[in-house]
């Protein structure tokens, strides 16, 4: 029933859906009446049954599960990766209202800007009383080497982060600001992409305001910031095994920019240069996601495995700009929201637009014992950071909830460590509706909206994401603790333009070359082709190994003595360091690596040809728990191996011909030449068991252009020169010799004269030595040599283009 008694009309999609008292709702106004922007969605959402709503849903987690989305999960010093936890429901908020939100966080953003320019330059804020100095002095995001520093661009921040929620009056208020490495605009951005899955017919219609102008913005402004003197525009990544990589590697892809690891980086007399396979080139604008006190173990953390020497130099030298500046940190300190709403008023004129959530620094006696006083409606937490509230005996601190036996514990706690802590009110936060298991219920949430600096100011994102908790505990929003994510539309009371990342064109169409590869890059994608090819040819000669074991009717543990050809070729596997088993550990252990190359680069590796090498890994562990023997295991080796052809050909045919392409290739070539040779000098030899020559063609994948070819049976002589010699045979080792002569031409050369280089040189040798050599002439030893010589020409490349 509504308010007065009367029969409640809302729609079936509202069934049971009640606000817990005194908390402001998304979705109903006070007085229990529906918000006019959520009508569209509720209206849609009762015409669609059980089933199609289930439909909708899975749609929207397909994409995410398509797009390789993810999050990691931490228990203890181990980590996991998750599904993203979406929440499928969007949170609804009016444009005019969202407005009046967006003005506030400009208004903060100018402020932070202001407050950061102070305390790295003249400290009047503390020099007035307005901030106390052990606020600065003690926290460990204040990098006294970059005092005095002034950036480059004439500015500190450019890209912002807010957490801001709804008090029970129905007011916003700012619960964190992010402003180190913020995270989160390509995890919107993803959301938003998931959720037009699940309303494919509604979002067209509901004049929801579109993000790609934010991206657009933040583009241009990284652009802008390159400067007449030109270098590269990069996003900078602490690397894979961050919980945030797959953002960072998304946002790479989407704006079309660098995305390097300090690795990538060394600076010089002429400023920060990236590693590139063209050699050294300047780059003068870093996105940082990272935090700062890693960036250089020069003059930060000497400690820091992850850092590039010499980057403060450079920032210093006015060489870089950096995105934000190192030492922004320290203005995500909790503390620092007790002094905001004066230093506001000092440095801006103006009160804050947006409250803070209520604090107060513990180092201070009154507001100390102001805290110990009122326990019950506070929230105890780390004064120097964003870490999550303590624990103190058992109870958590967030929202109050100390149990009476802990209170003089608190207060204790309070008085020997106050210098370090923060009291903040505990806040009533609103709800929103969620989908949970089936039903629609009101669950409690915070929204996280992002701000980026442009030539005409700050621009904050129309929308961002909320963090839903999945029961009504306020206190488990994030994701580690069970918490979802959803998208946030900012809706309009008329059509909005449908804004492109591409803008509209202003000068005529020119094609762009590709952009340079990252010497790392060019590294993980060779090794990627090596490992691949490895476990290819590990694959055909398990599956040949294992057909010639089902034919001889051995059986493992028998202790019957294997033929001569069966021996040989176990002899052949174990110099290839695959052990015992229908699918070895050493097997899965090249899969692994692959898998390990490519996370690296996923900024340049399609969903597509993720997921495949993900599927061929998930098949052959599959295959590994199984009790398989003789023809059931080559049964199973011929299934990898259609998988492994599939991602092959998947990724040879979308992969553009550029540089990373090449060098994949090239590592694949090194990999099939150096195997096949080896093998040949195992099966080829004069020495070798019968049957050895057709074992050959059969895992070089040849027995029907050798029956087509020569019309008889196996000789060592036609084996050696179709598996060797043949130029036209792309099994043989002659053909990926002058594949790799064409690929390393398409690369540049890094010499000034005429001479050749190593690679080159080395590789017109062997090609040469191969279109002359004569099959009766290449003995085991000659075989090997090629092996070895390829294997020099590996090194060469990788000293050439890849260290």
């Amino acid at each position: 029933m509504a308010d007065g008694g009367s029969e409640d009309k809302r729609p079936n999609a509202l069934a049971g859906y009640r606000p817990p008292d005194g908390v402001a709702d998304e979705l109903l106004r006070a007085d229990g009446t529906l918000r006019p922007v959520w009508q569209p969605l509720i209206d849609h959402l009762s015409k669609r049954g059980p089933e199609a709503l289930a439909a909708d849903f899975a749609r929207g987690d397909q994409y995410l599960h398509d797009a390789g989305v993810y999050y990691r999960q931490y228990t203890g010093s181990e980590s996991d990766v998750r599904d993203w936890p979406l929440s499928h429901l969007p949170v609804m908020i009016a444009e005019d209202e969202w407005n009046g939100l967006a003005d506030g966080l400009v208004q903060r953003a100018e402020l932070l800007e202001r407050l950061m320019a102070d305390l790295y330059g003249p400290a009047e804020v503390v020099a007035k009383g307005l901030l106390p100095p052990a606020l600065i002095a003690q926290n460990p995001e204040w990098l006294r080497p970059l005092v005095g520093v002034t950036p480059r661009s004439g500015h500190f921040l450019h890209v912002l982060a807010f957490e801001v929620g709804r008090s029970p009056d129905g007011s916003w208020i700012v619960l964190g600001d992010r402003t180190q490495a913020p995270s989160g605009p390509g995890f919107a951005l993803e959301n938003r992409m998931a959720t037009t899955r699940v309303f494919p017919e509604l979002f067209p219609k509901a004049n929801v305001h579109r993000l790609a102008g934010f991206f657009r913005a933040l583009r241009d402004e990284l652009q802008a910031l390159r400067g007449p003197g030109g270098g590269h525009a990069a996003i900078l990544t602490p690397g894979q095994h961050t919980d945030t990589y797959f953002e960072h590697a998304y946002i790479a892809r989407y704006l079309g920019m660098l995305l390097l690891e300090c690795a990538d980086l060394t600076v010089t007399d002429d400023g920060l240069m990236v590693r590139t396979v063209n050699g050294l080139e300047p780059v003068s604008v870093l996105w940082r996601r990272m935090d700062a006190r890693f960036a250089d173990p020069l003059e930060l953390d000497e400690t820091s495995a992850i850092g590039t020497p010499g980057m403060v130099s450079a920032l210093r030298a006015g060489k870089v700009s950096m995105l934000n500046a190192l030492g922004s940190g320290v203005l995500e300190a909790r503390a620092l929201m007790a002094f905001l709403p004066r230093i506001c008023q000092q440095l801006t004129g103006e009160a804050l637009k947006l409250p803070n959530i209520a604090t107060w620094w513990c180092g201070q006696t009154r507001e100390r014992m102001h805290v110990s006083e009122n326990l019950e409606r506070m929230m105890i937490a780390p004064a120097m950071s964003t870490a999550l509230p303590f624990e103190v005996d058992g109870s958590t601190a967030l929202g109050g909830r100390f149990r009476d036996t802990a209170r003089g514990a608190v207060r204790d706690w309070l008085e020997a460590n106050g210098a370090d802590l923060v009291g903040q009110e505990a806040v009533t936060l609103s709800t929103t509706p969620a989908m949970i298991e089936g039903k629609m219920v009101p669950r409690p949430m915070v929204i996280r909206a992002f701000a980026v600096r442009t030539g005409a100011g700050w621009e904050v994102m129309p929308g961002g994401y909320a963090r839903i908790g999945r029961t009504d505990d306020p206190t488990a929003l994030a994701m580690q603790s069970g918490g979802s994510v959803a998208d946030v539309w900012v809706v309009s009371d008329k059509p909005v333009t449908a804004v492109t990342l591409s803008g509209t064109p202003d000068a005529p169409f020119t094609r762009h070359t590709p952009e340079r590869l990252p010497a790392r890059a060019a590294d993980n994608l060779f090794w990627l082709g090596r490992y691949v090819e490895r476990a290819e040819h590990a694959v055909r000669s398990l599956r040949a190994y294992h057909l010639r074991v089902a034919s001889t009717g051995l059986t493992a543990g028998t202790g019957t003595v294997a033929p001569p050809l069966v021996a040989r070729m176990r002899g052949m596997l174990d110099g290839q360091g695959l052990g015992e088993g229908a699918v070895p550990s050493e097997l899965l252990g090249l899969f692994d690596a692959a898998l390990g190359c490519v996370g690296p680069v996923r900024d340049r590796f399609s969903d597509d040809g993720w997921h495949a090498l993900k599927e061929v890994q998930g098949l052959a562990r599959d295959l590994a728990r199984q009790p398989l023997e003789g023809d059931g295991a080559a049964r199973a080796m011929s299934q990898l191996l259609r998988k492994l052809a599939g991602f092959s050909g998947l990724v040879n045919e979308n992969m553009f011909r550029a540089a990373g392409w090449r060098f994949m290739n090239m590592g694949r070539e090194v990999e099939r030449g150096t195997q096949v040779a080896l093998m040949l000098a195992d099966l080829a030899d004069p020495e070798a068991a019968a049957g050895a020559l057709d074992a050959a063609i059969e895992i070089g994948d040849s027995v029907m252009a050798h029956r087509r070819r020569y019309s008889s049976v196996t000789r060592r002589e036609s084996v050696v020169d179709l598996m060797a010699l043949d130029p036209d045979n792309p099994r043989a080792v002659a053909f990926q010799v002058s594949r790799l002569v064409k690929d390393l031409s398409r690369l540049p050369q890094p010499y000034d004269s005429t001479q050749l280089g190593g690679a080159a040189r080395a590789l017109l040798t062997l090609s040469t030595d191969l279109a002359v050599a004569e099959p009766g002439e290449m003995d085991s030893d000659g075989l090997r040599d090629v092996a070895a010589r390829l294997m020099v020409i590996s090194d060469l490349l990788t000293r050439q283009y890849m260290s």
